[in-house]
């Protein structure tokens, strides 16, 4: 598998954790390859298959931290299940 970006589904209204700066609230954590050429930009979709055109691309960087999960650690209860069984394999 190549790079992975690590993206944030945002919403509102329904909500579990706050991003950085207060503005939009984290609904659930995915993982998406690197558009071809860009490791610091998301493909058109996450490893679920949702689009991530609406997504907010985290600072976290899974090749940085090859020794912890491949999100954020204050995310782990918010991670999509499907994402998670892809990077799993």
């Amino acid at each position: 598998m190549g790079e992975i970006v690590v993206v944030y589904e945002v919403d509102k209204v329904v909500a579990t954790r706050v991003l950085r700066g207060g503005e939009r609230l984290v609904r659930q954590v995915h993982a998406a390859p690197a558009a071809p050429g860009s490791p610091d930009t998301t493909g058109p979709r996450t490893l679920c298959g949702k689009d991530t055109f609406a997504m907010e691309t985290a600072c976290w960087k899974p090749s940085e931290h090859p020794e912890s999960p491949w999100y954020p650690a204050e995310y782990a209860t918010v991670v999509c299940p499907d994402c998670d069984a892809v990077m799993e394999t």
